[in-house]
C-alpha cells in the first residue's frame, strides 16, 4: 500500500530592511540628569524629664536600639513615701467608713423603735426629734468620710501618675542618636535627655525644580532608584506645596523601600531623571560629518540641512531649533556610517 507524502512549504519570515527600529526619526530633545541626596531618620523625637530627680539608670547608649526596658529611670524615694502615707490614710478612712455605716445601722434601727412607741404615744414629740437628729448628723458624717475618701483617692492616682513619669521610655524600635545626661545626674523638668530616631523607614529630602517634580510624578506611585549604588523602590512621601523664593525650587521627600542594608542616615540616594531639553533629537547615525560642518538629509525631500550641536546622549546628538526640521520627520543615514558599514 502507497502512502502519499504531501510537502507543504515553509516560509520564513525575515526581518524586513528598513524597519521601525532601524528608521531614524527626530525626536524632542531630552537631557539626562541624576538628583542626588542622603537619607535620614523618617522621624525623629528629643526625650525630656517631666519631673525633678537624680538619674538612677540609663539603659542605651549611643546607636543602640530601643527594646522593653525603659530608657531612664529617676529617683522615687520621696514620692513612694508619700504614696506610702496616702494609702495609710486611706485604709484609716476605710475603717471610719465601716464605724459609722455600723453605727448608722444601728441608729436606724433604733430611730425605727422610736417611731413606733411615738406613734402609739409612748414616748413624747421631743425624744422622737432628738432620735431623727441623730440618725441625719450620723448620716451625714459617713458621707463626710466618703467625701474625704474620694478626695484622698485622687491624691493617690496624681502621686501614682507622677511616679510613672520618674521610669522615662523611648519608642520601640527607635535608635538613640544623642545622650546628653548621664547616671547620678540631677536633672529638672523640661530638661532634654536624648534624641531617637526612626530609621525602619529611610527617607531622603530633596529640593526640585518644578520641571524635575513634575518628571518624578510621572514616574508613577514607586519608582526605581540606586541607594549605595543598589537598586532600590523609592516613593513620594510628601510635598511641600510652599515655593522657596530664594531657590526657585520645592521641597519634597522620598521615602524608601525594600533595602537590605543598615540602616542608617547619609546613605547616598541617586535617581535618574530625563528631561525635556530645548532643541531636536537626531541620531547619531543620521549625522554626517559630525565634527566638521555637520549635516543631516531629510528622507522624503532629500534636503540637506546643515545642524548644530548642541549635546549628546547615548545614541542621539542634541540640536537647535530648525523651521525645516520637525519632530517624526525621517532622515537618511549619514554617509560616516555608510562608510563604516
Amino acid at each position: 500500500m502507497y502512502r502519499l507524502v504531501f510537502l507543504i512549504p515553509v516560509l520564513m519570515l525575515l526581518p524586513c530592511a528598513g524597519s521601525a527600529q532601524d528608521r531614524l526619526i527626530i525626536e524632542p530633545a531630552k537631557k539626562d540628569i541624576v538628583l542626588k541626596g542622603y537619607t535620614r531618620s523618617i522621624k525623629d523625637a528629643t526625650l525630656s524629664c517631666e519631673v525633678s530627680g537624680r538619674i538612677l539608670d540609663i539603659h542605651y547608649e549611643v546607636g543602640d536600639t530601643i527594646v522593653d526596658k525603659p530608657f531612664i529611670e529617676i529617683d522615687s524615694t520621696f514620692i513612694d513615701f508619700q504614696i506610702a502615707g496616702l494609702k495609710q490614710s486611706l485604709n484609716k478612712l476605710k475603717i471610719s467608713s465601716q464605724q459609722s455605716l455600723s453605727r448608722l445601722a444601728y441608729l436606724e434601727k433604733e430611730f425605727g423603735r422610736i417611731e413606733v412607741l411615738f406613734s402609739n404615744e409612748s414616748i413624747s414629740e421631743q425624744k422622737r426629734d432628738m432620735g431623727a437628729e441623730e440618725l441625719t448628723q450620723a448620716r451625714l458624717a459617713h458621707d463626710a468620710i466618703e467625701q474625704e475618701y474620694a478626695v484622698l483617692a485622687i491624691s493617690l492616682k496624681e502621686l501614682q501618675e507622677k511616679k510613672k513619669r520618674h521610669t522615662i521610655f523611648a519608642p520601640k524600635g527607635w535608635m538613640v542618636v544623642a545622650k546628653m545626661a548621664e547616671k547620678g545626674e540631677v536633672i529638672g523638668p523640661m530638661t532634654p535627655l536624648a534624641r531617637v530616631a526612626d530609621y525602619r523607614d529611610m527617607v531622603v529630602p530633596l529640593f526640585v525644580s518644578g520641571e524635575e517634580f513634575i518628571a518624578i510624578s510621572a514616574l508613577g506611585s514607586g519608582f526605581d532608584a540606586l541607594l549605595e549604588n543598589e537598586q532600590v523602590r523609592a516613593r513620594l512621601n510628601w510635598v511641600n506645596p510652599e515655593f522657596d523664593e530664594m531657590t526657585r525650587k520645592l521641597g519634597i521627600e522620598v521615602l524608601i523601600e525594600g533595602y537590605p542594608g543598615d540602616h542608617r542616615g547619609g546613605l547616598h540616594f541617586s535617581l535618574p531623571l530625563l528631561l525635556k531639553a530645548q532643541g531636536l533629537a537626531v541620531p547619531k547615525k543620521a549625522v554626517i560629518k559630525q565634527y566638521e560642518n555637520p549635516r543631516i538629509v531629510l528622507k522624503n525631500s532629500g534636503e540637506v540641512i546643515n545642524i548644530i550641536i548642541v549635546g549628546e546622549t547615548k545614541d542621539h546628538f542634541v540640536i537647535a531649533d530648525d523651521d525645516r526640521l520637525e519632530v517624526g520627520a525621517e532622515l537618511e543615514p549619514g554617509n560616516d556610517w555608510k562608510t563604516k558599514e
